[in-house]
């Protein structure tokens, strides 16, 4: 084979392509020059995997935090449960304190009952103090300066003041020195005891250690005090005691723990409130970055439309002159019909840079209706005859029904004229030969009107039907079929019915064809009025006289 002819043998391999196949296809080419100036935002995939790449990477951070969190803490936990469980142990402090100046005020009245006033006052005395000098350490914690916080100095004055606190408690068998009673006096003493060991273990719940040194000196001073007494009931008293010792310290433990959950529970929330405000700040910028996208892309197809369509309108109008052999004959045969290839792929490309540029404007919200009187019937009509010599090529069976003095819609025309265009055209593309396509213009069943286009080709699987919806959707029949397009054709005619405040229905089943329904609504419907019928009175002239 010469050179020559090899060349137009990949020529026409080209055309041929690009009319119908993928690897020079029209579509394919404006889409890549699309996705140039497309950001990587925009990318297919691109912000799930980036997204994707960043969870590992959070909850390793988030690891890490909690790790360094439980060194630092001196509770154990977490460094900043710390000041919360301090701050909640300065707050409850603070609060009990006139309740337990009040209640050491009352076993002092009862107590001198049994012991003389000055042993019960001078006891009373030392456990007031003891008592305010916790609540003075509290009252400064509460007014420190949160930046300086110190965990370890501020839960070391905490355990010296309650220490303080319960050494004033363990002054408890004094009283018994002070009087020597009977058993009732140890009972006394005793009760005195559950009392402030109840009162300590609850005001200092979150604070292990403050619990521990505000109840075991009490504690250990008034078991052996009893149990020096040798009795019985004393035995039995100091082994209540113990006890008694060990309970309210387990309670004030399963507190400080629940005191922890609760802390945990609301930290967990926080940190949700924080990732759902991060996701939303991600969604945002992902909107800014999709807007701007979209905006560059409406920009390009807007600046680049008649940068596409001076050399496609020459390349049309030459190679119609050439088919035409308007200058003469060709001396080669074959030349008129490499200018009808060259024609047919100009139109073809010309058509599909027309189909973007008005899904562009679509979407950029610049798509105006221009809207007027129109009968969706004439329309249809106009439509059927114009791709009738297509169907009869293809020998489909091409029908057209529609109701006489049907009312017109308020609407534009040329873009109706465009729905019934694409959905006719698709049927005849996908119809089989000898099949049949029926186009019906009716009225709806809410008063609206409709235009339905349905064949009897092969249909289209229920799984793709969105794909064949979507933006340069193709499902797997217009895959394999030689005439092909840039799949949008029917998202356009579902802008265009959204516009109009109408509704596109798309109904298939396999091997039993394909409806597609673009329905107005009522409202468009311009109905006539009745005639409006005027009674005129007749005339009565009445004479004076009467």
């Amino acid at each position: 084979m010469d050179p020559e002819q090899q060349s137009i043998n990949y020529a026409r391999t080209s055309v041929g392509a690009s009319q119908g196949g993928t690897a020079f296809s029209a579509p394919g080419m404006l889409l890549r020059v699309l996705s140039t100036i497309m950001p990587f935002e925009q990318v297919p995939g691109a912000g799930e995997t980036f997204g994707a790449s960043r969870e590992p990477k959070r909850s390793v951070q988030r690891a890490v935090f909690d790790a360094r969190q439980r060194l630092t803490s001196s509770s154990g936990t977490k460094a900043s449960f710390d000041f919360a469980l301090l701050d909640d142990y300065a707050s409850t402090r603070l609060s009990a304190t006139l309740p337990l100046l009040g209640m050491v005020v009352l076993l002092c009245a009862f107590a001198m009952v049994w012991v003389p006033w000055t042993a019960a006052a001078l006891w009373g005395g030392f456990v007031a103090m003891g008592n305010l000098g916790v609540a003075l350490v509290a009252r400064r914690f509460k007014h420190e300066n949160k930046t300086a916080f110190n965990p370890a100095r501020s839960t070391t004055t905490f355990v010296l003041a309650e220490t303080i606190n319960g050494v004033a408690w363990a002054c408890l068998p004094l009283l018994g020195l002070a009087q020597q009673g009977g058993d009732d006096l140890l009972v006394l003493i005793f009760a005195m005891l559950l009392v402030g060991m109840a009162s300590n273990a609850f005001a200092t719940r979150t604070l292990p250690r403050a619990t521990w040194m505000a109840t075991l000196p009490p504690t250990i001073t008034v078991c052996l005090m009893l149990l020096a007494h040798g009795s019985v009931l004393s035995f039995a008293l100091a082994s209540v005691a113990g006890a008694a010792q060990f309970f309210f310290l387990y309670v004030s433990s399963q507190l400080q723990k629940s005191e922890i959950e609760t802390l945990k529970h609301r930290a967990e929330k926080d940190s949700l409130i924080l990732d759902l405000e991060e996701a939303r700040t991600m969604s945002d910028e992902a909107r800014r970055h999709a807007e701007q996208a979209n905006v560059a892309k409406s920009r390009f197809l807007a600046t680049m439309s008649h940068e596409l369509r001076t050399p496609l309108n020459a390349i049309i109008g030459f190679s119609e002159v050439l088919k035409s052999e308007l200058l003469g004959a060709h001396t080669v045969p074959q030349y008129k019909e490499y200018a009808g290839d060259i024609h047919a792929s100009g139109q073809h490309l010309l058509n599909l840079i027309n189909e973007l540029l008005d899904l562009s404007r679509i979407e950029a919200g610049r798509y105006d209706l221009s809207e007027e009187p129109v009968s969706l019937a004439a329309i249809a009509a106009d439509c059927q005859r114009m791709l009738e010599i297509r169907a009869t090529a293809k020998g489909i069976d091409l029908q057209f029904n529609a109701p006489a003095n049907l009312p017109k819609l308020w609407g534009d025309e040329r873009s109706i004229r465009q729905v019934v265009l694409n959905l006719l055209s698709n049927a005849i593309k996908f119809t089989p030969q000898s099949g049949k396509v029926v186009l019906t213009v009716d009225r709806s069943a809410d008063g609206g009107q409709f235009v339905s286009v349905k064949d009897n080709g092969p249909g289209i699987p229920p799984d793709e039907i969105e794909t064949v919806l979507s933006s340069f959707g193709q499902g797997s029949l217009a895959a394999k079929t030689a005439e092909q397009g840039a799949g949008l054709g029917l998202p356009i005619v579902q802008r265009i019915m959204d516009l109009h405040q109408g509704r596109f229905d798309l109904f298939s089943k396999l091997r039993f064809g394909t409806e597609v329904i673009a329905t107005f609504p009522r409202a468009r419907v311009m109905e006539g009025l009745a005639p409006v019928v005027e009674t005129r009175r007749r005339l009565e002239i009445y004479s004076e006289a009467g």
